[in-house]
């Protein structure tokens, strides 16, 4: 089923905001790995739409397992000069003799269910997917790289720890305590941190947490994304838990720009979380949604707390892309929930 484009005031609040990066990219090439996922599709609709109001000439190359059925997706992309498809799998995809100046690597599903049932699968594809990455950056004389890892690689976080930084090195814990996912991108960052200090490449990391907006997968395991779901129909919004853990959730079209100015002003073999600083707990973000949307929905806590829990605590400083690069939060989480709500009501 074709989806909607993203509003014209989001891909205007991002060229607004990142205008004055994108001279530099005029007349080059950029390669997307992940680029039919969630974050992909922000990514590829910006970029086109600011590729066109610019008119920078660049051609972005998106590497896809079944491009035809992106395009059957997103019928207003399939047909653009400026997107060529590459078909294949990021481990073991072939490319013609391209040079590409930019590439973000953005492959490697958040998924869950896989991560728990099948943990050796979800590493293999990250680490050699990773690795065919950096043959490719060889091969393709890349000059800068943007990796999208996860706030997944800091392990678990205690409330009283107060927000994650970029320097929280609870690296003495043993790696088997992380899923397959958090290990997977902790050794893929180290993959390219070695690569780019023994190469003419500027290398950029995205530590992502936590988004909602336009293509957010509703069905899957993100709680913000199944409670705007069950607001919309009406349904009882089930929070499986007590309700306290701790998560901040960044609007996409921030997360659109945070991405860009990263791959194009952050300082080389330098991470940068990526979200919002301000936290709500699941339950209050459970009635944040059932207010907002204006849903009938009863919000129901299935695991009552019993007074000795500890809550879990997913919420990042964004102080480093605050200060060096001036990022900031433009879109209130409730005005994130309305737009998302919105969106999904038209698609």
């Amino acid at each position: 089923m074709p989806v909607n484009n993203l509003d014209v005031r989001d891909l205007n609040h991002v060229l607004d905001k990142t205008r004055h990066i994108w001279e530099e990219a005029r007349g080059k090439n950029i390669f997307i790995t992940g680029g039919t996922g969630f974050f992909g599709f922000w990514l590829i609709e910006t970029f086109v739409y600011i590729n066109q109001s610019l008119n920078l000439g660049i051609t972005a190359y998106i590497l896809s397992r079944d491009p035809g059925s992106f395009c059957l997706k997103a019928p207003h992309l399939a047909l653009r000069k400026d997107i060529k498809f590459i078909q294949g799998d990021v481990r073991t995809f072939e490319t013609s003799d391209i040079s590409f100046y930019y590439l973000i690597h953005a492959a490697t599903q958040a998924s869950a269910k896989l991560d728990i049932e099948a943990p050796d699968e979800m590493y293999e594809v990250i680490i050699k997917g990773t690795s065919h990455i950096i043959d490719l950056c060889k091969k393709s004389s890349v000059k800068k790289i943007l990796f999208i890892s996860s706030g997944a690689i800091y392990g678990q976080h205690a409330a009283q720890l107060g927000k994650i930084t970029e320097d929280y090195t609870p690296f003495n814990e043993s790696l088997n305590n992380l899923s397959a996912y958090a290990r997977g991108k902790r050794e893929a960052e180290r993959l390219l941190q070695d690569y780019a200090s023994t190469h003419d490449v500027e290398l950029k990391i995205a530590r992502c947490f936590a988004f909602v907006g336009p293509h957010l997968p509703l069905n899957t395991h993100f709680a913000v994304g199944n409670f705007i779901r069950d607001a919309i129909a009406s349904k009882p919004i089930l929070i499986h838990g007590d309700g306290s853990p701790m998560r901040s959730y960044l609007y996409t079209s921030d997360l659109a720009i945070w991405l860009w100015t990263i791959l194009f002003q952050g300082s080389s073999g330098r991470a940068y979380n990526v979200g919002s600083d301000e936290a709500i707990s699941i339950l209050d973000l459970a009635n944040l949604i059932r207010e907002t949307i204006s849903s009938s929905s009863e919000v129901t806590v299935l695991t009552p707390s019993n007074g000795n829990t500890v809550s879990s605590f997913y919420v990042p400083s964004t102080q480093r892309a605050q200060n060096e690069l001036g990022l900031l939060n433009y879109v209130s989480l409730k005005e994130a929930i309305r737009l998302t709500a919105q969106w999904y009501n038209n698609t």
